[in-house]
């Protein structure tokens, strides 16, 4: 996890601005913790949390946790679309998730089982 996170804070530079240079600096004045370092981290923490619960509430957990850590870290280069999910006080279910061409079976153990409204 720490070796994903730094990663991902040594790679926040050059994401759109790549370098050949094989002596490139690892950590920068504009290095940061981007989108996949929150994620990461809130994907952590709900498993962490649910450890041998069902999955029902292990998604729960995870949505709950993606969004409160993405509220606090709004501003580490999520797409839009996932911005707007961020701010929603609705969960996705898993067939609202395969509108969004996901496969139902696949996440079906993400999301929980019906649409729930979360405090802001």
């Amino acid at each position: 996890m720490l070796g994903a996170i730094f990663g991902d804070i040594v790679g926040s530079v050059y994401e759109f601005n790549n370098t050949h240079d094989p002596d490139f600096p690892l950590l920068t004045r504009w290095s940061r913790p981007t989108d996949d370092s929150i994620m990461s981290l809130a994907v952590a923490k709900a498993l962490i949390e649910t450890a041998g619960q069902s999955d029902a509430v292990i998604g729960a957990a995870l949505v709950h946790s993606m969004q409160t850590l993405g509220r606090q870290y709004p501003n580490c280069g999520y797409g839009g679309m996932f911005r707007q999910w961020l701010r929603s006080t609705t969960i996705i279910t898993a067939a609202t998730a395969a509108l969004y061409n996901k496969d139902e079976e696949e996440t079906s153990c993400l999301f929980a089982s019906s649409e729930t409204t979360l405090p802001k």
